[in-house]
């Protein structure tokens, strides 16, 4: 039966494509992509017909590489799972009603080719399902190591001094790759003064003011400078209220205020040149 279902898939695939393209399209605004171009859809929706031939007719290691990477293309154009499923569906049952309207069939064989169907389309949805979630999981786990890369970068921008501005909130993850690229960085930069930018932190709680404590800290044990810069007026207002100590930790306001005390710290200051004429 698996075999007959591809020959005829593959004997009709122009006019199953066009069908099945239309039947899913009916659905693309309620859980398919809506930003993939007409081109992009049609070569997709042929690739994945020829992956569903691909199952019966060639073999298991031909399959599953086909299969492996028709999931990396999807995953990357953003289409979720159920929007794959659910044209795999749409396709059978199209297949399936234009195979029963081709044949008088008795109701004996109706039932056998509905189980027929069945039988082949239940290992498809679960291999790329399978796939399709491996893929899935592979790419944010790379994505969150990029993340994480650039979430706590230790930027020298002066001889001996360097600022880390942080975006975001700070979890106690983020705090351990803040601490680690503080400490590697002071010494890599042979850094005098270390500015954390906080202008994008939305929140600072008393954890953060913890971990950020604990990082001028560590800073200073290895012989530099800490500083805590773009302390808004709410973000103050919490610190006082929260009771926060951070009486060992210079702060301003702002990152040029930060910077112009970083540079009196290293016996520097930023001159204007109509002053030196």
């Amino acid at each position: 039966m698996n075999k007959k279902i591809a020959r005829y898939i593959q004997d009709h695939e122009d006019d199953l494509l066009e069908a099945w393209m239309h039947e899913m399209k009916k659905r693309e605004s309620e859980r398919g992509p809506n930003s993939v171009s007409n081109e992009m859809y049609y070569n997709t929706s042929k690739e994945f017909i020829s992956i569903i031939v691909s199952n019966v007719l060639d073999s298991n290691d031909k399959y599953t590489k086909k299969m492996g990477s028709f999931a990396e293309n999807i995953v990357r154009l953003g289409w979720p799972l159920t929007f794959i499923t659910t044209g795999l569906q749409v396709l059978s049952t199209i297949v399936y009603e234009r195979m029963i309207e081709e044949k008088e069939l008795s109701a004996e064989q109706i039932n056998e080719m509905l189980i027929g169907f069945d039988n082949w389309m239940m290992p498809i949805s679960n291999k790329m399902i399978e796939i399709y979630s491996e893929t899935w999981e592979k790419t944010v786990s790379l994505q969150k190591i990029a993340l994480q890369e650039l979430s706590a970068p230790l930027i020298p921008v002066f001889e001996k001094i360097s600022i880390m501005p942080l975006v975001g909130t700070i979890d106690t993850e983020r705090a351990r790759l803040i601490m680690e690229n503080l400490l590697t960085g002071v010494v890599k930069h042979r850094a005098d003064v270390v500015l954390i930018d906080i202008t994008g932190v939305p929140v600072v709680d008393t954890m953060v003011a913890h971990h950020i404590i604990q990082a001028a800290d560590a800073v200073r044990l290895v012989g530099a400078r800490c500083m805590l810069v773009g302390i808004r007026p709410e973000i103050a207002q919490t610190i006082v209220n929260l009771g926060i100590n951070l009486s060992q930790v210079t702060t301003t306001s702002t990152l040029r205020k930060g910077i112009e005390k970083a540079l009196e710290f290293t016996n520097r200051k930023i001159v204007s040149l109509e002053g030196m004429r």
